[in-house]
């Protein structure tokens, strides 16, 4: 049997890295903000969000171009 160099939390950011979509909860930690802090901001829309049912989710390719957009202004 072949043992995987990688460890667990290795392997969850790998997976993080290749989703379409983030949960707040990962949006939070790519963001360096608190969950609630992030609820809050897709509360508010400046994080892009689909809510389907009681699920949030963020498209990571959305989010990418609001931070680019965000960049540009303040550059």
């Amino acid at each position: 049997m072949i043992q995987s160099t990688r460890s667990p939390s290795q392997m969850t950011q790998e997976k993080e890295d290749s989703s379409l979509v983030l949960t707040p909860a990962e949006t939070a930690r790519l963001l360096r903000i608190s969950r609630t802090n992030c609820y809050e901001q897709i509360r508010l829309g400046v994080i892009p969000s689909i809510h389907i049912g009681k699920r949030i989710i963020i498209p990571r390719a959305a989010l990418m171009r609001k931070l680019e957009q965000a960049v540009g202004k303040d550059g």
